[in-house]
């Protein structure tokens, strides 16, 4: 029952091409891309602070801020009839996540506003995790390398509390007064992504009284511009370490999102090349990679919304459970898991967004290029993962031998999903597979955050509290 090639044999022959400092390397990159957004609207909420799109211009201090911003493409060998190369976008070990890259820009904006306008800067970032902690990181990276000062520039981060192993460690639990000033909040609440909702409603309420009190403008960085700017690197990354392709098909770009800011940001900086705003290398553009994304039970809407038009549940195939195995089983519907214990799952909370603002423009990049999508459960990442583990062994990225240390799931969740794609005929035949490494760590490679830096709240009175602590303390 299920997928039959569990002894498929992964043939690796990793070789590395890496690149340092992205963000300095593709900083006119980085402002065509912006250029552009700013051309055709962005996405900013009306009414909202935000700090302008334009990377401010690369002295040597800004270019030692951005240092960690590294990228590799790794190639690992074939598996079946599809090459895979590894894209890693976990090059910053104080994050191990793609989100440093956007973070780092974001706060070298921030940094950039305060310097210019004399108002400071209290970031107020709703997250699930990974965004929060490599924000905190690029606070704590500005405020060390003396960019600002620790009463120009802060950060308040919403967690919900049920993705308290998420709380990474960082530069700003080093002191009780960092940590006093730039709380992590475990926000209770129904819904995990109701976080964006409290921190929405604190800076639309309360932001004008906090300014007037206190000097800080509230940033709440969740706006979608903040990320598909910076993630054009992506995009130029590519064009300098891989050959392009000529013909539709022949390259695929895999990733598990919970909302696909990376592909939309890959995107943005196609159309920076193609448009001929930017030219990192003399050579040709090539043909744009089909998509393929990889998701949860428990968050499966844009995959549903790619595969069926639509966010509704019910579209989900129907599955029986049998007693023999303990699961749930389907076999009609490729693009779900064959097997899983729950069908409202979460692999892993990092992965919280139902209904995603960005899905009806991701499905129209794939109906213009081509792609798809598969949701994965636990299962099928338990069984795959020695594989995945056999498989990175060679690339510098080390999976610890037992899957219950993983704390960050999402590039294990992508090598599954790729795997059995393949298996199923979801790729297209003989495709070149990109697979974008956005996350890995467990407790032993990133610390978990100290308790000193957690505030727990229950309501949006105790959130506010927390907002309103950070900014005065």
């Amino acid at each position: 029952m299920g997928d039959v090639a569990m002894n498929q044999p992964v043939h690796t022959t990793s070789t590395l091409d890496g690149l340092s400092n992205v963000l300095t390397r593709f900083a006119d990159g980085v402002r065509a891309a912006a250029d552009l957004v700013r051309e055709e609207g962005g996405s900013g909420v009306a009414g909202s602070f935000e700090i302008d799109l334009a990377p401010p211009p690369v002295d040597a201090a800004l270019e030692e801020f951005y240092e960690p911003s590294a990228m590799s493409a790794r190639r690992l060998g074939d598996y079946r009839e599809h090459r895979l190369v590894l894209l890693d976008l976990m090059g910053n070990p104080m994050t191990r996540t793609t989100k440093t890259i956007a973070s780092l820009s974001m706060i070298a904006r921030a940094v950039n506003h305060i310097r210019n306008t004399g108002e400071r800067v209290l970031v107020l970032t709703p997250t699930s995790g990974n965004k929060g902690t490599a924000l905190r990181d690029a606070v704590g990276r500005a405020l060390d390398l003396g960019l600002v000062s620790e009463d120009e520039l802060r950060i308040v981060t919403a967690l919900p509390q049920r993705s308290l192993t998420k709380a990474r460690t960082s530069r700003l639990a080093a002191t009780a007064q960092r940590c006093r000033k730039n709380p992590i909040v475990l926000q209770r609440c129904e819904r995990p992504d109701e976080v964006k909702s409290f921190a929405q409603a604190f800076v639309r309420d309360q932001g004008a009284e906090v300014f007037g009190r206190t000097g800080f403008r509230l940033w709440n960085s969740l706006n979608l511009d903040n990320y598909r700017v910076a993630d054009s690197v992506r995009a130029f990354t590519e064009h300098v370490l891989l050959p392009p392709v000529a013909e539709a098909g022949q390259r695929v770009h895999a990733h598990a999102v919970s909302s696909a800011y990376g592909l939309l940001g890959y995107h943005l900086g196609r159309r920076v090349l193609e448009g001929g705003r930017y030219h990192p290398t003399d050579v040709p553009v090539g043909r744009h990679p089909q998509f393929f994304i990889v998701q949860q039970l428990a968050t499966p809407d844009m995959v549903l919304s790619l595969t069926k038009g639509s966010f509704s549940r019910e579209n989900i195939p129907a599955y029986r459970y049998l007693p023999t195995t303990g699961l749930h089983h389907q076999e009609t519907d490729p693009s779900f898991p064959f097997a899983t214990h729950s069908l409202t799952e979460s692999v892993d909370p990092t992965f919280y967004t139902s209904r995603p603002a960005t899905s009806e423009a991701f499905n129209g990049i794939v109906a213009e290029h081509g792609g798809g999508g598969i949701v994965v459960s636990l299962h099928e990442c338990l069984t795959r993962y020695p594989l995945v583990r056999a498989l990175l062994a060679d690339s510098g990225v080390a999976l610890p031998e037992d899957p219950r240390e993983v704390r960050e799931w999402s590039l294990v969740k992508v090598f599954t999903g790729v795997m059995l794609a393949a298996d199923r005929g979801l790729l297209p035949a003989g495709a070149e597979v990109v697979v974008h490494g956005s996350g890995f760590y467990s407790d032993l490679n990133l610390p978990p955050a100290p308790a000193p830096s957690l505030v727990h709240s229950d309501d949006a009175a105790e959130f506010g509290r927390a907002v309103w602590s950070a900014a005065t303390a």
